[in-house]
């Protein structure tokens, strides 16, 4: 009896280390060939719950990341918007500045009338443009256009409140542009609040009249007032495109962060899992041979 219990332990023994080392040498052949410790739960639950809140703040990170593009976008035409407008009331500015002469002939006069209407269709070309979504850059939360002429010749915004703010982070939002009522008007003219068409279109109407001094003269000091908001607002958009880098950058470092986070979670040292796994089957032939040998001896070698 006591032979038969020595003799059980001596082939348990061997075929559980066998298992364990086949298992080991499994596991390490997996890991090496997927560069991964962690398969599943069952590999390493803490790690497991650590990758999955990885993944989690990283498809988090990624919506955040397009609507930021989305906003650096919109920014970027509304910046470049109103440069152009900028450079457009230079000119009218530099337009008023020539007409005012007492020199100026009438012919001279009508040919500064032609370029003023002309500036002033190229900016309500602009006022109008679209952004990247299709919708009116200057046109608030709603409508086809945001400016509109009126029967009587005029220019009037014709937008709708304000755009949607764009979510860019926990608890983190941005207006990517401007309403035109708030970057083309409430400019503070000589005559009280009005707005760059409406500075324009008295222009036009002074070099077009008999008498155009006191005309011009307004349309100089009003120009100033509409350049001055022109800067602001382009000062403002600035201020948001550069919040808009701070945050890309933010996630960029954030996704650094994490992946190497991860990395130390999951990933392999794959010379370190070769070299266990050389060690591991060594081990493994050597208790498999020295248990084919143990298998090999009959009843009679114990009775020697």
């Amino acid at each position: 009896m006591a032979m038969r219990v020595t003799t059980s332990q001596s082939f348990d023994r061997p075929t559980l280390l066998m298992t364990s080392l086949s298992k080991q040498a499994d596991t390490l052949q997996t890991q090496v060939a997927t560069g991964k410790k962690i398969l599943a739960p069952s590999d390493n639950a803490t790690g497991w719950q650590q990758l999955s809140a990885i993944k989690r703040d990283a498809a988090d990170d990624g919506v955040w990341g397009a609507n930021i593009k989305v906003a650096q976008s919109l920014l970027a035409d509304t910046e470049a918007a109103l440069g152009t407008v900028e450079t457009q009331l230079q000119r009218a500015k530099a337009l008023a500045v020539q007409a005012n002469s007492d020199t100026l002939s009438a012919a001279d006069r009508a040919s500064i009338l032609s370029d003023v209407e002309a500036i002033i269709a190229d900016l309500l070309g602009v006022a109008n443009g679209k952004d990247v979504r299709g919708q009116p850059l200057f046109g608030g939360a709603s409508g086809d256009t945001a400016f509109a002429r009126q029967a009587d010749g005029s220019i009037a915004y014709v937008g709708v409140g304000e755009a949607a703010p764009i979510p860019v982070g926990e608890g983190v939002s941005i207006v990517a542009t401007e309403t035109g009522a708030r970057a083309f008007g409430g400019i503070a003219g000589s005559n009280g609040e009005t707005d760059m068409f409406a500075i324009l279109t008295a222009f036009a109407a002074a070099l077009a009249s008999d008498a155009p001094a006191g005309g011009i003269d307004t349309a100089l000091s009003d120009l100033d007032a509409a350049l001055d908001q022109i800067g602001t607002t382009r000062a403002s958009v600035g201020a948001r495109a550069f919040r808009m880098d701070l945050e890309a950058e933010r996630l960029q470092d954030a996704d650094v962060a994490r992946e190497t986070t991860r990395s130390g979670i999951e990933d392999v040292d794959t010379t370190t899992a070769i070299a266990e796994l050389q060690r591991t089957l060594t081990i493994l032939q050597a208790t498999q041979a020295s248990f084919t040998k143990l298998t090999s001896l009959s009843l009679f070698d114990y009775l020697r």
